[in-house]
Protein backbone atom coordinates (compact mmCIF):
# COMPACT_ATOMS: atom_id res chain seq x y z
CA UNK A 1 0.00 0.00 0.00
CA UNK A 2 1.52 3.34 -1.01
CA UNK A 3 1.37 6.36 1.26
CA UNK A 4 -2.23 7.33 0.54
CA UNK A 5 -4.20 9.60 2.86
CA UNK A 6 -7.95 9.82 3.38
CA UNK A 7 -8.72 13.54 3.49
CA UNK A 8 -11.90 15.47 4.33
CA UNK A 9 -12.10 18.91 2.76
CA UNK A 10 -14.88 19.85 5.17
CA UNK A 11 -13.34 19.21 8.60
CA UNK A 12 -9.70 18.40 7.83
CA UNK A 13 -9.82 14.75 8.96
CA UNK A 14 -6.81 12.72 7.76
CA UNK A 15 -5.82 9.09 8.08
CA UNK A 16 -3.57 6.72 6.18
CA UNK A 17 -5.24 4.30 3.81
CA UNK A 18 -4.62 0.75 4.99
CA UNK A 19 -5.97 1.06 8.51
CA UNK A 20 -9.71 1.33 7.96
CA UNK A 21 -12.33 1.42 5.22
CA UNK A 22 -14.28 4.69 5.09
CA UNK A 23 -17.04 5.52 2.67
CA UNK A 24 -17.53 8.96 4.24
CA UNK A 25 -15.74 11.09 6.82
CA UNK A 26 -15.99 9.41 10.26
CA UNK A 27 -15.87 12.82 11.97
CA UNK A 28 -18.33 15.01 10.07
CA UNK A 29 -20.02 12.72 7.53
CA UNK A 30 -18.85 14.68 4.47
CA UNK A 31 -17.42 13.03 1.34
CA UNK A 32 -13.75 12.04 1.53
CA UNK A 33 -11.00 12.41 -1.04
CA UNK A 34 -7.56 10.79 -1.32
CA UNK A 35 -4.11 12.37 -1.33
CA UNK A 36 -1.12 10.51 -2.77
CA UNK A 37 1.87 11.01 -5.04
CA UNK A 38 1.59 9.96 -8.66
CA UNK A 39 4.20 8.96 -11.21
CA UNK A 40 3.64 8.26 -14.90
CA UNK A 41 5.05 4.74 -15.35
CA UNK A 42 2.45 2.80 -17.35
CA UNK A 43 3.22 -0.91 -17.58
CA UNK A 44 1.03 -3.87 -18.48
CA UNK A 45 -2.63 -3.97 -19.50
CA UNK A 46 -5.97 -2.68 -18.22
CA UNK A 47 -6.28 -0.56 -15.10
CA UNK A 48 -3.27 -2.28 -13.52
CA UNK A 49 -1.19 -0.58 -16.22
CA UNK A 50 -1.61 2.59 -14.11
CA UNK A 51 -0.69 1.28 -10.66
CA UNK A 52 1.76 4.17 -10.27
CA UNK A 53 -1.16 6.59 -10.70
CA UNK A 54 -3.63 4.85 -8.37
CA UNK A 55 -4.09 4.84 -4.58
CA UNK A 56 -4.10 1.00 -4.37
CA UNK A 57 -1.56 -1.25 -6.11
CA UNK A 58 -2.71 -4.74 -5.10
CA UNK A 59 -5.65 -5.20 -7.45
CA UNK A 60 -7.59 -8.37 -8.28
CA UNK A 61 -7.58 -7.94 -12.04
CA UNK A 62 -10.29 -9.52 -14.21
CA UNK A 63 -9.57 -7.67 -17.45
CA UNK A 64 -11.20 -4.33 -16.63
CA UNK A 65 -9.95 -1.36 -18.57
CA UNK A 66 -8.19 -1.07 -21.94
CA UNK A 67 -11.56 -0.66 -23.63
CA UNK A 68 -11.56 0.17 -27.36
CA UNK A 69 -11.71 3.75 -28.64
CA UNK A 70 -13.71 3.85 -31.88
CA UNK A 71 -13.81 6.82 -34.25
CA UNK A 72 -17.06 7.82 -35.95
CA UNK A 73 -18.25 10.95 -37.78
CA UNK A 74 -21.66 12.36 -36.77
CA UNK A 75 -23.07 15.55 -38.28
CA UNK A 76 -19.60 16.37 -39.58
CA UNK A 77 -18.00 16.10 -36.13
CA UNK A 78 -15.30 13.64 -35.11
CA UNK A 79 -16.42 11.40 -32.24
CA UNK A 80 -14.33 8.96 -30.20
CA UNK A 81 -16.53 6.36 -28.51
CA UNK A 82 -14.90 4.68 -25.50
CA UNK A 83 -16.52 1.25 -25.25
CA UNK A 84 -16.82 0.94 -21.49
CA UNK A 85 -19.67 -1.53 -21.89
CA UNK A 86 -17.05 -4.12 -22.92
CA UNK A 87 -15.64 -4.36 -19.40
CA UNK A 88 -16.02 -7.86 -17.80
CA UNK A 89 -19.25 -6.99 -15.98
CA UNK A 90 -20.62 -4.90 -18.84
CA UNK A 91 -20.06 -1.36 -17.55
CA UNK A 92 -17.50 1.21 -16.45
CA UNK A 93 -18.45 0.40 -12.84
CA UNK A 94 -16.00 -2.55 -13.01
CA UNK A 95 -13.10 -0.13 -12.66
CA UNK A 96 -14.30 1.25 -9.34
CA UNK A 97 -15.42 -2.15 -8.04
CA UNK A 98 -12.04 -3.68 -8.85
CA UNK A 99 -10.12 -1.09 -6.86
CA UNK A 100 -12.60 -0.81 -3.99
CA UNK A 101 -13.13 -4.52 -3.39
CA UNK A 102 -9.46 -5.36 -3.71
CA UNK A 103 -8.84 -2.87 -0.90
CA UNK A 104 -11.76 -4.16 1.18
CA UNK A 105 -10.45 -7.71 0.82
CA UNK A 106 -7.00 -6.62 2.04
CA UNK A 107 -8.66 -5.39 5.25
CA UNK A 108 -10.26 -8.79 5.88
CA UNK A 109 -13.90 -8.13 5.06
CA UNK A 110 -15.95 -11.24 4.32
CA UNK A 111 -19.17 -9.58 3.14
CA UNK A 112 -20.08 -6.64 0.92
CA UNK A 113 -23.33 -4.66 0.65
CA UNK A 114 -24.32 -2.13 -1.96
CA UNK A 115 -27.40 -0.22 -3.12
CA UNK A 116 -27.83 0.19 -6.85
CA UNK A 117 -30.17 0.39 -9.81
CA UNK A 118 -28.20 -2.34 -11.58
CA UNK A 119 -24.69 -1.98 -12.99
CA UNK A 120 -22.93 -1.31 -9.71
CA UNK A 121 -24.63 -4.37 -8.26
CA UNK A 122 -23.26 -6.53 -11.07
CA UNK A 123 -19.75 -5.11 -10.72
CA UNK A 124 -19.87 -5.43 -6.92
CA UNK A 125 -20.98 -9.06 -7.09
CA UNK A 126 -18.42 -9.95 -9.75
CA UNK A 127 -15.44 -8.49 -7.88
CA UNK A 128 -16.69 -9.63 -4.47
CA UNK A 129 -16.70 -13.18 -5.74
CA UNK A 130 -13.21 -12.75 -7.22
CA UNK A 131 -12.02 -11.58 -3.78
CA UNK A 132 -13.85 -14.38 -1.89
CA UNK A 133 -16.48 -12.13 -0.33
CA UNK A 134 -20.26 -12.53 -0.26
CA UNK A 135 -22.29 -9.75 -1.91
CA UNK A 136 -25.72 -8.53 -0.81
CA UNK A 137 -27.26 -6.11 -3.29
CA UNK A 138 -30.18 -3.83 -2.41
CA UNK A 139 -32.05 -2.55 -5.45
CA UNK A 140 -35.48 -1.26 -6.47
CA UNK A 141 -38.11 -3.72 -7.65
CA UNK A 142 -38.30 -2.00 -11.03
CA UNK A 143 -34.61 -2.55 -11.84
CA UNK A 144 -34.12 -4.48 -15.11
CA UNK A 145 -34.70 -8.21 -14.65
CA UNK A 146 -31.68 -9.04 -16.78
CA UNK A 147 -29.44 -7.21 -14.34
CA UNK A 148 -31.04 -8.91 -11.34
CA UNK A 149 -30.59 -12.32 -12.92
CA UNK A 150 -26.94 -11.67 -13.68
CA UNK A 151 -26.33 -10.69 -10.05
CA UNK A 152 -27.98 -13.94 -8.95
CA UNK A 153 -25.95 -15.93 -11.49
CA UNK A 154 -22.76 -14.44 -10.05
CA UNK A 155 -23.78 -15.55 -6.55
CA UNK A 156 -25.13 -12.32 -5.15
CA UNK A 157 -28.13 -12.07 -2.84
CA UNK A 158 -30.73 -9.46 -3.79
CA UNK A 159 -32.96 -7.50 -1.44
CA UNK A 160 -35.64 -5.54 -3.30
CA UNK A 161 -37.17 -2.24 -2.19
CA UNK A 162 -40.04 -0.15 -3.62
CA UNK A 163 -37.78 2.69 -4.83
CA UNK A 164 -34.12 3.61 -5.33
CA UNK A 165 -34.11 5.98 -2.29
CA UNK A 166 -35.56 3.13 -0.21
CA UNK A 167 -32.60 0.98 -1.27
CA UNK A 168 -30.18 3.66 -0.08
CA UNK A 169 -31.87 3.63 3.34
CA UNK A 170 -32.19 -0.14 3.62
CA UNK A 171 -28.53 -0.84 2.90
CA UNK A 172 -27.44 1.12 5.98
CA UNK A 173 -29.28 -1.41 8.15
CA UNK A 174 -27.05 -4.21 6.84
CA UNK A 175 -23.65 -2.82 7.81
CA UNK A 176 -21.68 -4.49 10.60
CA UNK A 177 -17.99 -4.99 11.48
CA UNK A 178 -17.54 -7.80 8.94
CA UNK A 179 -19.44 -6.00 6.19
CA UNK A 180 -18.05 -3.45 3.74
CA UNK A 181 -20.49 -0.92 2.32
CA UNK A 182 -19.19 -0.12 -1.16
CA UNK A 183 -21.13 3.19 -1.35
CA UNK A 184 -20.09 3.98 -4.93
CA UNK A 185 -21.83 7.36 -4.83
CA UNK A 186 -19.58 8.40 -1.91
CA UNK A 187 -16.49 6.20 -2.07
CA UNK A 188 -13.32 8.06 -3.24
CA UNK A 189 -11.68 4.82 -4.41
CA UNK A 190 -14.49 4.44 -6.92
CA UNK A 191 -13.91 7.67 -8.78
CA UNK A 192 -10.11 7.48 -8.55
CA UNK A 193 -10.34 4.20 -10.46
CA UNK A 194 -12.25 6.03 -13.20
CA UNK A 195 -9.22 8.25 -13.79
CA UNK A 196 -7.86 5.37 -15.85
CA UNK A 197 -10.40 6.19 -18.59
CA UNK A 198 -8.64 9.51 -19.12
CA UNK A 199 -5.22 7.84 -19.07
CA UNK A 200 -6.27 5.30 -21.69
CA UNK A 201 -7.79 7.97 -23.92
CA UNK A 202 -4.58 9.99 -23.67
CA UNK A 203 -2.42 7.01 -24.63
CA UNK A 204 -4.74 6.37 -27.58
CA UNK A 205 -4.08 9.91 -28.85
CA UNK A 206 -6.73 12.11 -27.18
CA UNK A 207 -4.86 15.20 -25.96
CA UNK A 208 -7.45 17.96 -26.41
CA UNK A 209 -11.09 18.37 -27.37
CA UNK A 210 -14.42 17.79 -25.62
CA UNK A 211 -15.48 15.04 -23.22
CA UNK A 212 -19.19 14.24 -22.83
CA UNK A 213 -20.14 12.48 -19.59
CA UNK A 214 -23.48 11.26 -18.17
CA UNK A 215 -23.99 12.37 -14.57
CA UNK A 216 -25.76 10.23 -11.99
CA UNK A 217 -23.76 10.14 -8.78
CA UNK A 218 -20.95 11.91 -10.65
CA UNK A 219 -18.20 9.35 -10.06
CA UNK A 220 -17.52 9.04 -13.79
CA UNK A 221 -17.23 12.78 -14.35
CA UNK A 222 -15.08 13.23 -11.24
CA UNK A 223 -12.77 10.41 -12.28
CA UNK A 224 -12.36 11.61 -15.86
CA UNK A 225 -11.77 15.20 -14.70
CA UNK A 226 -9.18 14.16 -12.10
CA UNK A 227 -7.49 11.87 -14.62
CA UNK A 228 -7.02 14.67 -17.13
CA UNK A 229 -5.96 17.00 -14.32
CA UNK A 230 -3.22 14.51 -13.43
CA UNK A 231 -2.05 14.58 -17.04
CA UNK A 232 -2.01 18.40 -17.03
CA UNK A 233 -0.15 18.51 -13.71
CA UNK A 234 2.47 16.07 -15.03
CA UNK A 235 2.94 18.14 -18.20
CA UNK A 236 1.72 15.36 -20.50
CA UNK A 237 -1.06 17.54 -21.95
CA UNK A 238 -1.27 21.32 -22.07
CA UNK A 239 -4.90 22.04 -21.23
CA UNK A 240 -7.93 20.45 -19.65
CA UNK A 241 -10.49 19.21 -22.21
CA UNK A 242 -13.88 20.88 -22.12
CA UNK A 243 -16.31 18.73 -20.14
CA UNK A 244 -20.01 18.59 -21.06
CA UNK A 245 -22.13 16.91 -18.40
CA UNK A 246 -25.45 15.31 -19.35
CA UNK A 247 -28.37 14.74 -16.99
CA UNK A 248 -31.87 13.38 -17.48
CA UNK A 249 -34.99 15.52 -17.25
CA UNK A 250 -36.41 13.38 -14.42
CA UNK A 251 -33.44 14.11 -12.18
CA UNK A 252 -31.16 17.04 -12.96
CA UNK A 253 -29.74 18.27 -9.63
CA UNK A 254 -26.44 19.54 -11.07
CA UNK A 255 -28.20 21.54 -13.78
CA UNK A 256 -30.54 22.97 -11.16
CA UNK A 257 -27.63 23.84 -8.87
CA UNK A 258 -25.74 25.64 -11.65
CA UNK A 259 -28.67 27.45 -13.26
CA UNK A 260 -30.87 27.92 -10.20
CA UNK A 261 -34.04 26.57 -11.78
CA UNK A 262 -35.84 23.25 -11.93
CA UNK A 263 -36.02 21.16 -15.06
CA UNK A 264 -39.23 19.29 -15.79
CA UNK A 265 -39.58 16.26 -18.02
CA UNK A 266 -39.22 12.50 -18.21
CA UNK A 267 -35.96 10.58 -18.66
CA UNK A 268 -36.94 7.48 -16.71
CA UNK A 269 -35.58 5.03 -19.30
CA UNK A 270 -32.06 6.17 -18.35
CA UNK A 271 -32.15 4.60 -14.89
CA UNK A 272 -28.39 4.88 -14.39
CA UNK A 273 -28.51 8.66 -14.04
CA UNK A 274 -31.59 8.87 -11.81
CA UNK A 275 -29.70 10.18 -8.77
CA UNK A 276 -31.60 12.96 -7.04
CA UNK A 277 -29.00 14.13 -4.51
CA UNK A 278 -25.38 13.27 -5.43
CA UNK A 279 -23.13 13.57 -2.33
CA UNK A 280 -20.46 15.47 -4.30
CA UNK A 281 -22.86 17.70 -6.26
CA UNK A 282 -21.18 20.97 -5.28
CA UNK A 283 -17.75 19.75 -6.40
CA UNK A 284 -19.24 18.47 -9.66
CA UNK A 285 -21.00 21.78 -10.28
CA UNK A 286 -17.76 23.72 -9.72
CA UNK A 287 -15.89 21.53 -12.22
CA UNK A 288 -18.56 22.05 -14.84
CA UNK A 289 -18.75 25.81 -14.28
CA UNK A 290 -14.97 26.09 -14.65
CA UNK A 291 -14.35 23.62 -17.44
CA UNK A 292 -17.53 23.12 -19.44
CA UNK A 293 -21.31 23.12 -19.44
CA UNK A 294 -24.32 20.89 -18.78
CA UNK A 295 -27.31 19.82 -20.85
CA UNK A 296 -30.52 17.95 -19.98
CA UNK A 297 -32.22 15.33 -22.17
CA UNK A 298 -35.57 13.52 -22.15
CA UNK A 299 -36.78 10.05 -23.13
CA UNK A 300 -37.51 10.92 -26.77
CA UNK A 301 -34.02 12.35 -27.27
CA UNK A 302 -32.41 9.36 -25.53
CA UNK A 303 -34.37 6.85 -27.64
CA UNK A 304 -33.38 8.64 -30.85
CA UNK A 305 -29.70 8.45 -29.91
CA UNK A 306 -30.03 4.87 -28.70
CA UNK A 307 -31.33 3.88 -32.14
CA UNK A 308 -28.39 5.62 -33.80
CA UNK A 309 -25.85 3.92 -31.55
CA UNK A 310 -27.32 0.49 -32.21
CA UNK A 311 -27.27 1.19 -35.96
CA UNK A 312 -23.56 1.96 -35.60
CA UNK A 313 -23.04 -1.40 -33.90
CA UNK A 314 -22.88 -0.23 -30.28
CA UNK A 315 -25.25 -2.44 -28.25
CA UNK A 316 -25.74 -0.22 -25.21
CA UNK A 317 -28.37 0.53 -22.61
CA UNK A 318 -30.45 3.75 -22.64
CA UNK A 319 -28.24 5.50 -20.06
CA UNK A 320 -25.31 5.15 -22.48
CA UNK A 321 -27.30 6.98 -25.15
CA UNK A 322 -27.94 10.01 -22.93
CA UNK A 323 -24.54 11.66 -23.55
CA UNK A 324 -24.89 11.35 -27.33
CA UNK A 325 -28.39 12.85 -27.07
CA UNK A 326 -26.93 15.59 -24.91
CA UNK A 327 -24.07 16.62 -27.17
CA UNK A 328 -26.27 16.56 -30.28
CA UNK A 329 -28.75 18.83 -28.50
CA UNK A 330 -25.93 21.04 -27.27
CA UNK A 331 -24.48 21.40 -30.77
CA UNK A 332 -27.80 22.74 -32.04
CA UNK A 333 -27.24 25.90 -29.99
CA UNK A 334 -23.45 25.97 -29.65
CA UNK A 335 -21.01 26.00 -32.55
CA UNK A 336 -17.84 26.03 -30.43
CA UNK A 337 -17.61 22.29 -29.66
CA UNK A 338 -13.94 21.41 -30.00
CA UNK A 339 -13.12 18.13 -31.70
CA UNK A 340 -12.55 15.30 -31.24
CA UNK A 341 -15.48 14.54 -28.95
CA UNK A 342 -14.69 11.78 -26.45
CA UNK A 343 -17.80 9.94 -25.29
CA UNK A 344 -17.79 6.90 -22.96
CA UNK A 345 -20.50 4.31 -23.68
CA UNK A 346 -21.07 3.23 -20.11
CA UNK A 347 -23.24 0.09 -20.03
CA UNK A 348 -24.09 -2.94 -22.15
CA UNK A 349 -27.56 -3.39 -23.61
CA UNK A 350 -27.18 -7.16 -23.58
CA UNK A 351 -28.14 -7.20 -19.88
CA UNK A 352 -31.58 -5.83 -20.76
CA UNK A 353 -32.11 -6.98 -24.32
CA UNK A 354 -35.80 -7.88 -23.85
CA UNK A 355 -36.47 -4.36 -22.57
CA UNK A 356 -34.51 -2.78 -25.43
CA UNK A 357 -36.46 -4.81 -27.97
CA UNK A 358 -39.80 -3.82 -26.50
CA UNK A 359 -38.67 -0.17 -26.26
CA UNK A 360 -37.33 0.18 -29.79
CA UNK A 361 -39.68 -2.02 -31.77
CA UNK A 362 -42.42 0.55 -31.07
CA UNK A 363 -40.42 3.28 -32.75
Amino acid sequence: MRNTIYYCRNCGFKEELGKHYYWKCPKCGAPLDLIYDIEWRPKGLGIIRYRSMLPVQEIKYLGEGETPLIKRSIKGKSFLFKLEYLNPGGSFKDRGASLTLSYASSLGYSKVVEDTSGNTGIATTLYSRANNMQAVIVMPQYAPEGKKNLIRLLGGKIIETPTRPDAAKKVLELIDEATCYVAHTWNPLFFHANKTIAYEAYEAGFKHGTVVVPIGSGSLLLGIYKGFKDLVDLGLINTMPRIIGVQGASSAPIYELIYGKQYHGDSSIADGIMVRDPPRKHEIAEIIKKHGDIVVVNNDEIISSLKELIKMGFIVEPTSAAPLAGILKYMEDKSNVEEPILLPLTGSGLKMIDYLYSLLKKQ
